[in-house]
């Protein structure tokens, strides 16, 4: 106590409940004390001092922006905190099956600068790591930044990350076999690295800044190329013990199916993943399709292409009724390069009406993702910024 009898604001940085406001502001941006204390479940005078004490170590600062309307409608609308803006910057590294995507960002998540370039990246784990580098180098460039400025980088990788050696974790990318990916770039670019999969970061990318910022519990579902999942908990990424949370793509269906290229048979993924589609769709067609083609015929109402989306939808939809049963999650998003196609998320909403228990599907809604390609880049941003923030350790 001060000789005034006011509480004094002593540095809050090694609270649990100090991080645990910023992480909120991390997550949703500037709020008020009250939506604070609501958010964290504290007291007003215990988030108030809080704040004096966030305040006073420079972590927060208070702010005029109007995120939201006054409640109550007369009055002067609350002060928000939000948090300060540390120099420097941040990268995202996106490694797709064809792709890296590489965008720099200010250490509040404002992308500057962004980049892609074509590659084959399963073939070459150290090959695919060097062009990696090179474009977050680029970036520097392209932004005006030093080297120096770089506080971290989010890595996403096409594959599950084992939690305890932080190595790929199934043979899905041949050429990575042995690597630590974080490892790998961080050499290569002399700062912090740190890596997760694909639907992970996905997960983190919707639920943070697209189609589910709205709700804590949540199962992101990437279909593309391959098929995998993301968990969001209580508003924390689900990584399970060893990172093999939500490998939805690998449930059997079928103990007679095809061959999955994780080894077993009649995984989900052969039945519903692109490459299948395009192929079961070829040959009624004159013309070659590919993923663009194949969402401007769904949203032009082609009966072919309907039907097929639509029964891909409902199988992923069997899987994830399951899964709903378990999990009870508020939301679906489905994401991924057939995402946006509404007969896949027609198809998914069947299943889910039809397998999942009637309470458990009632209280499930199934959305198409907002953030499209970029969602994998995004949670990358994301993790990097928040890796670096006040509220340690994202998910």
């Amino acid at each position: 106590m001060t000789e005034r009898g006011r509480p004094r604001a002593e540095s809050a940085r090694p609270s649990g409940n100090a991080r645990a406001l910023t992480g909120l502001l991390a997550a949703r941006g500037p709020m008020s004390r009250a939506d604070l204390a609501r958010a964290a479940g504290l007291s007003r005078s215990a988030v108030s001092n809080l704040v004096l004490a966030l305040l006073a170590d420079g972590a927060v600062v208070e702010t005029a922006q109007r995120g939201r309307p006054h409640k109550g409608g007369s009055g002067r609308p609350p002060v928000l905190v939000a948090l300060s803006v540390p120099d420097g910057c941040v990268a995202g590294v996106d490694v797709g099956h064809a792709h890296v995507r590489v965008a720099l960002a200010d250490r509040s998540g404002t992308v500057l600068v962004e980049e892609q370039a074509g590659t084959q990246a399963d073939l070459d784990g150290p090959q695919t790591l060097d062009l990696c580098a090179d474009m977050v180098r680029s970036a520097l460039r392209a932004a005006g930044r030093e080297r120096s400025e770089l506080a971290a980088v989010g890595l996403c990788v096409p594959a599950p990350v084992d939690r305890r050696s932080a190595r790929i974790s199934t043979g899905i990318l041949p050429g990575w076999r042995g690597l630590v990916p974080s490892e790998e770039l961080g050499r290569r670019l002399d700062v912090e690295v740190h890596a997760d999969n694909d639907a992970n970061l996905g997960a983190l990318a919707e639920s943070r800044h697209g189609a589910a910022r709205d709700r804590g519990d949540l199962v992101y579902v990437k279909l593309s190329t391959g098929v995998g999942a993301g968990i969001v908990l209580g508003g924390r990424l689900h990584r399970g013990a060893t990172g093999l949370a939500g490998e939805i793509g690998h449930v059997q269906v079928g103990e007679d199916g095809h061959v999955c290229r994780c080894g077993n048979r009649g995984c989900l993924e052969t039945l519903v993943a692109l490459p299948h589609l395009l192929a079961v769709l070829q040959p009624a067609y004159d013309e070659t399709l590919t993923t663009e083609r194949l969402r401007a015929l769904d949203e032009a109402g082609d009966p072919a292409v309907r039907r097929v989306l639509t029964d891909a939808g409902r199988t992923l939809g069997r899987a994830l009724a399951d899964l709903g049963n378990s999990l009870n999650p508020a939301t679906v998003v489905v994401g991924g390069a057939l995402g946006a196609c509404g007969s896949v998320v027609a198809g998914v909403r069947d299943a889910i009406d039809r397998y999942a228990q009637p309470a458990t599907a009632a209280a499930l809604e199934v959305r198409p993702g907002h953030l499209g390609d970029r969602a994998e880049v995004v949670g990358a941003l994301t993790l990097a910024v928040l890796r670096t923030a006040a509220a340690g350790p994202a998910g």
